[in-house]
């Protein structure tokens, strides 16, 4: 399974913010929305990604407030991508070695989508409940084996 299966069943609805945006503005964004990432882009470039982990790594730098931070002040710099024929079992590697929650989809400059934990494990479950329905029916489906006849048994 790729990642472009995951993005077709998601949709292709993308919330960005640019890194000047307030994080004020960039928190209402992700609360209104229901989200729990932002993708920062400045002149159609990736430049970063808001999460709440960052968000909160700000709240406690500035004592509980976000004062007049920007995006930028606490974005990830450096995010994790992948793009849309990279293998789920190769982006489930990459999210849980650097822990990361969300992962930006390119296609060389083209920001395609985002994809969350959520999204991997919850694509990895649905092709495990696929697999285990056609291994059932299998099963379920096994021709019997018609009784051997006395002249076709081995004697021993």
């Amino acid at each position: 399974m790729k990642v472009s299966d995951i993005l077709r069943v998601k949709g292709g609805t993308l919330f960005t913010v640019t890194p000047d945006h307030s994080l004020k503005d960039a928190l209402i964004t992700m609360s209104e929305r229901d989200i729990g990432s932002l993708v920062v882009m400045d002149h159609g470039d990736l430049t970063g990604m808001l999460t709440f982990r960052e968000v909160i790594v700000a709240l406690v730098k500035n004592g509980g407030s976000v004062g007049n931070t920007t995006v930028r002040g606490a974005m990830d710099d450096h995010p994790l991508t992948c793009t849309p024929d990279t293998e789920i079992d190769e982006v489930r590697r990459m999210m849980l070695e650097r822990h990361a929650r969300y992962m930006p989809v390119m296609t060389q400059r083209t920001l395609m989508g985002v994809i969350s934990f959520y999204d991997v494990a919850k694509a990895v479950v649905d092709g495990q409940d696929f697999e285990n329905r056609m291994l059932k029916a299998y099963i379920r489906d096994w021709p019997v084996e018609s009784e051997v006849s006395a002249s076709e048994q081995p004697t021993g």
